[in-house]
């Protein structure tokens, strides 16, 4: 094996390449942009969903989705549109910054400080596009 390229990265340059072959379109596919597809849920949708519509004396929606920042942060923030979009969902149940950067900060004690530091660049990427509003720009 002379060949000093990583085989991940030989196999990855190998997709793009088939993938751009097949659709010139995909060389400037962002997974990212896969975000702006799925809407926020209304709160109102979210808590007759996730919230006390299930167990009226359960965890509303706004407390599950913390949890489930919580949880993805443990698991080290590895997937970011899934982290932004609980972010996302998070702010619209009612959630403040605060609570958010709270909730991530306190995983630092559970999963690293680097799954912490990922996760709150995520949450802070999904924070400073909200208006004052509350509001994606």
């Amino acid at each position: 094996m002379s060949d000093p390229t990583n085989p991940f990265e030989m196999m990855m340059r190998q997709a793009q390449d088939m993938a751009k072959a097949m659709n010139p379109a995909l060389e400037q596919f962002s997974p990212k942009g896969f975000e702006g597809l799925w809407p926020t849920m209304p709160k109102d949708v979210m808590e007759m969903t996730f919230g006390k519509g299930l167990n009226k004396e359960g965890l509303d929606a706004k407390t599950r989705l913390l949890l489930t920042l919580a949880g993805l942060t443990m698991m080290g923030s590895q997937n970011d549109t899934q982290m932004r979009m609980t972010v996302r969902h998070a702010l619209e149940a009612g959630a403040t910054n605060d609570e958010i950067a709270e909730t991530i900060a306190q995983m630092a004690m559970f999963a690293g400080i680097p799954s912490m530091t990922r996760a709150m660049e995520f949450a802070r990427e999904v924070m400073d596009g909200q208006t004052e509003e509350g509001k994606e720009t």
